[in-house]
């Protein structure tokens, strides 16, 4: 079990919902598997469904957490998963929903009240005759967690009320949500006794970076970072860019992309102010690409500075700056991705005290809301 977290030194609501992280994890997969038998009533029968499409969806964050477990999910499972943002989903739904597959869409949310969240949902009973809905919520007194309650097509799980994070950036609430909904697939990978290696690793590099005031990466002048990550790892590696914008009001400019994609164009954007983070994957196949991308950045001395974030150790990591993760047993990626994440948390939290920003209201202009705001959903007419 993971060890009881220090009190926040920061002062912040942000900081103590990155700190309660891995006791949070282990505190909803224990709960998954007293619910296991009504999740197993109400997935089976769909599961068998040789047609069913699954689509992960969610707002901004709640989105990202669809980036990055879809793709192993669907290699795992081999079931038809995709993940669509609800922002695209609202704006496009003929597009995205076919009444001639049944669907299961999975809904991440904090709050649950996101519009886009709930007209989602609205459209999809429209568009899919057989339509089924797993909600993901943090927010018991949400709009998607009570709608779903008198819902004969809907089943919702409940996390942990401390993931309904009130600081204005999700932190625990995604990586709750991640660990939750590869626990219900995939539960003899991602379950409450294996995933303790997750959350004990998680624990020691929280332990390792201090009072979280200081840079987790330097204190350089940076003006930019860019996040780089391969396969589910692109998502780590966006969300890690948007934490960055969140909590700096984009004082620091963040971006991200796959190591392959970043040479197609995005990489003009490196300079001598740029900071880039490579998280390695641990695939042997997968980690070819991300050191021959490490190797060319250093070589071309453009960035200020390159540091990649690895489990293993090797030649081409070594040779600049770089962060092992804490002694443990191999990870797969997607076990990886939280490791990766708390660094890219506690960095943003870092940067948004560094900018003088308040973390938990880092927008002063109050036009960035924790609950997005001044959005209209147009009712569909065929």
């Amino acid at each position: 079990m993971p060890q009881i977290t220090p009190a926040a030194t920061t002062g912040t609501w942000t900081e103590e919902e990155i700190r309660q992280q891995p006791a949070s994890w282990i505190r909803s997969l224990n709960n998954i598997d007293n619910l296991r038998s009504s999740i197993d009533s109400f997935l089976t029968p769909l599961l068998r469904k040789n047609d069913l499409r699954i689509v992960l969806t969610g707002a901004g964050t709640s989105a990202f957490i669809g980036d990055i477990i879809a793709p192993w999910l669907a290699s795992h499972t081999g079931k038809n998963i995709s993940a669509v943002p609800t922002t695209d989903l609202i704006t496009n739904p003929m597009d995205y929903f076919s009444p001639t597959h049944p669907l299961l869409l999975i809904s991440f949310a904090r709050s649950g009240n996101s519009p886009e969240s709930v007209a989602a949902v609205e459209l999809a009973n429209q568009f899919v005759p057989e339509c089924h809905h797993l909600l993901i919520t943090c927010n018991e007194a949400g709009s998607l967690y009570q709608n779903s309650v008198d819902s004969d097509n809907a089943y919702a799980l409940l996390m942990p009320a401390e993931t309904h994070d009130r600081g204005f950036a999700m932190t625990s609430s995604i990586t709750t949500m991640m660990a939750s909904c590869l626990a219900v697939f995939a539960p003899e990978t991602i379950g409450s006794h294996t995933f303790h290696d997750v959350a004990d690793r998680c624990q020691a590099i929280l332990a390792s970076l201090g009072d979280f005031r200081h840079s987790v990466f330097g204190n350089e002048p940076w003006k930019r970072i860019v996040y780089l990550g391969s396969g589910g790892l692109q998502g780590a590696a966006r969300e890690s860019a948007l934490k960055v914008l969140e909590l700096t009001a984009g004082k620091l400019a963040a971006f991200y992309d796959s190591p392959t994609g970043f040479r197609h164009g995005p990489k003009s954007l490196v300079d001598n102010e740029t900071l880039v983070v490579v998280f390695v994957s641990s695939h042997p196949y997968t980690r070819q690409y991300d050191l021959d991308l490490l190797a060319e950045l250093r070589r071309e001395r453009q960035a200020l500075c390159v540091i990649a974030i690895a489990a293993e150790n090797d030649p081409v990591i070594e040779a600049g700056p770089h962060i092992l993760l804490p002694p443990s047993r191999p990870f797969i990626d997607i076990e990886q991705a939280f490791c990766f994440l708390m660094y890219a948390q506690v960095f943003a939290l870092s940067q948004s005290l560094n900018v003088g920003n308040t973390p938990d209201t880092p927008s002063a202009s109050g036009t960035v809301n924790r609950v997005v705001q001044g959005v209209v959903i147009h009712p569909w007419q065929a």
